[in-house]
């Protein structure tokens, strides 16, 4: 029997990924169950909900389980990379 000697927030970033990777994998599914473009896009429309809460949760958790070992400094640095991003996506 292997025992993983893992960290709480690393099982819980890998346990988010999963679903997320597990979510968007039954979207593709579902798209090409309908076969419809109409029905498709909907679909995407709410993965694109998905991905950044997935983003944002992951990158919480493991700024969590970092905030003895990594400085403050970096931590705003961090965040404020992921709000760029958040915002990229919503600049046309």
């Amino acid at each position: 029997m292997v025992v993983f000697n893992i960290e709480k927030a690393l099982l819980f970033m890998i346990v988010f990924r999963l679903i997320g990777g597990s979510i968007e994998v039954t979207a593709a599914m579902l798209m090409l169950k309908f076969n419809d473009l109409e029905k498709a896009f909907y679909i995407n429309t709410l993965l694109a909900l998905v991905g950044p809460f997935i983003l944002i949760a992951t990158t919480g958790i493991g700024m969590i389980g970092l905030a003895e070992k990594i400085s403050l400094t970096r931590m705003i640095c961090l965040f404020s990379g992921i709000v760029l991003i958040l915002i990229s996506m919503r600049v046309n």
